[in-house]
């Protein structure tokens, strides 16, 4: 088994296409009107429309809802792109160094999900990520 994608529902595709295309600097693949990816080297973030839930059943999956997730996106410097994107995007926090290794920056995007960016940052956090 292959881990494929991670998939958000949308209130307004549109803004969050946008917000994730400035993120990653990666042009969506749109598939369809109402469905989207951002295709990165490493994974696949895929963008469905609230229209989409009643392809699979209607109320599975609400636009907005979520408080559990966080995206993650392993970037080369996290504080340059945190200096990027600062400006154009809502701010949880700002870079530091996580109890893992990890030095992290977090945003929120349009619809509430947070995004994380990070660089491995201690020896064995650098590791960890080696073979990935």
């Amino acid at each position: 088994m292959n881990f494929a994608s991670t998939r958000l529902i949308a209130r307004d595709i549109q803004s969050l296409v946008a917000f994730y295309e400035e993120l990653t600097g990666v042009q969506a693949q749109w598939l369809a009107p109402v469905f989207a990816e951002i295709v990165t080297a490493k994974a696949v973030l895929a963008i469905g429309s609230a229209e989409t839930v009643a392809l699979f059943k209607e109320g599975s999956a609400e636009p907005a809802a979520n408080r559990t997730a966080i995206l993650e996106f392993q970037v080369e410097d996290v504080q340059t792109e945190f200096l990027r994107l600062k400006a154009s995007l809502e701010v949880v926090h700002e870079p530091k160094l996580m109890p893992w290794g990890n030095r992290a920056a977090q945003f929120r995007d349009p619809e509430g999900t947070l995004v994380s960016l990070y660089t491995p940052e201690t020896e064995a956090a650098r590791e960890r990520f080696g073979n990935r």
